[in-house]
């Protein structure tokens, strides 16, 4: 019997087939578990707050917030280990750098570019393994924006 907790792992990609993908092979692992998905920022924050993940999968391009805005406001309001999962980390290694410098402990291209399904159900337990030990950064609030009527609210809400 294992007494050691599984490693919790919430998944954001807006493609069903590769939140499918990661989930499988995340799920195949006896120490993790993929305790939610979701397809957009929007519906992560809610999981973030109600599922409490250790270690967030997150990619780039998605519908209503990219994930570079998204993890910009996750590590200001509520810092989580995160590995970017993007096809556009294959193209252009400044987007791959923007994101650590944002906070992401790790970059990785999704299944089709450098790593096949099988190389990638390799090589992302170790690096969510490594992810979870790791202790993200509280980014620093943005400038001040100038005065207005009615200031929006925080996008994840301190707990």
């Amino acid at each position: 019997m294992n007494l050691t907790p599984k490693l919790k792992v919430l998944v954001v990609d807006d493609s069903a087939i590769v939140r499918k993908i990661l989930s499988e092979a995340i799920n195949a692992e006896q120490d993790m578990e993929v305790v939610g998905t979701a397809p957009d920022p929007f519906v992560a924050r809610d999981k973030i707050l109600a599922l409490r993940p250790d270690v967030l999968t997150l990619d780039i391009e998605m519908p209503r917030m990219d994930g570079l805005t998204f993890l910009k406001r996750l590590m200001q309001f509520h810092p989580l280990p995160v590995i970017i999962i993007s096809s556009l980390t294959q193209s252009s290694c400044e987007i791959s750098m923007e994101a650590l410098a944002c906070g992401a402990v790790d970059v990785m291209a999704k299944p089709g570019g450098p790593y096949s399904i099988g190389e990638l159900r390799d090589v992302l337990p170790a690096k969510l393994r490594a992810a979870a030990q790791a202790r993200p950064r509280q980014s620093p609030p943005p400038a001040a924006p100038a005065p207005s009527r009615a200031a929006p609210p925080a996008f994840i809400p301190t707990p």
